[in-house]
């Protein structure tokens, strides 16, 4: 009996899912993910372009059926376009309640982040750096840190319709 309810609290994102963070390399730095959010990791599969759409838009993939946007995080970091390789891979996460793929150079590792250890992001500095607005705080991990990103702020209202009205319709109706 005791484990059933392990397994619901799991799903609302507490206790053994509180403080994982799933990282992944973008450029020099490392961002961190809640794992909560975080549905499967998957290898680069082909992806279907959607015509008049932001560049890190990337297309459509087909992940078990369900038609799934993909954007690339570099490129929504403004950060130069990378060539994919073999360990380039697609984070699938749920965000607003919908499913998005993001394209990562390099997943890390799970690491664990205490709340003491997350920091709110420095405010001095210059304000342009494409990723500081989709990041929430800085995670201490051992002499590194992580940049903690909010996946809400990682799609805008207008890409938020496109990602609606593609998780309306399925492959096969181009």
């Amino acid at each position: 009996m005791g484990e059933t309810s392990d397994l619901k609290a799991n799903s609302n994102g507490h206790d053994e899912q509180k403080g994982k963070y799933m990282t992944f390399k973008s450029g020099n730095e490392y961002f961190g993910l809640e794992i909560r959010y975080v549905n499967t990791i998957i290898q680069l599969q082909s992806v279907t372009k959607i015509p008049e759409t932001e560049d890190y838009i990337k297309g459509l993939i087909n992940l078990r059926g369900k038609v799934i946007p993909v954007i690339d995080v570099r490129l929504r970091f403004k950060q130069p376009e990378l060539d994919y390789n073999d360990r380039t891979c697609i984070i699938v996460i749920n965000v607003k309640s919908m499913m998005v793929g993001l394209i990562v150079e390099q997943i890390a590792e799970v690491v664990e982040i205490a709340d003491d250890n997350i920091l709110p992001p420095p405010t001095i500095g210059r304000g342009d750096k494409g990723h500081n607005k989709y990041v929430y705080g800085i995670g201490k991990v051992g002499d590194t840190v992580k940049l903690l990103l909010d996946p809400d702020k990682l799609l805008n209202d207008e890409d938020l319709s496109v990602v609606e009205s593609v998780n309306d319709m399925s492959m096969d109706e181009e």
